[in-house]
């Protein structure tokens, strides 16, 4: 699954995320929210990336 992110360390919006994992995460209220953990193909940080409520895993 190739999935894109913000890096922080190296500032760039569109960076792709290896090793994606779909994770869930507690929003606002106690709400249940998904969202893809990965590395930074280039520096390897680990990114978070907040999914939108209507998204389907493929």
């Amino acid at each position: 699954m190739a999935m894109t992110g913000y890096c922080v360390k190296c500032k760039a919006k569109d960076r792709e995320m290896n090793n994606v994992k779909i994770v869930e995460m507690k929003g606002k209220g106690g709400t249940v929210r998904k969202a893809a953990t990965g590395d930074c193909a280039v520096c390897g940080t680990k990114m978070y990336k907040i999914l939108p409520k209507d998204f389907k895993e493929e």
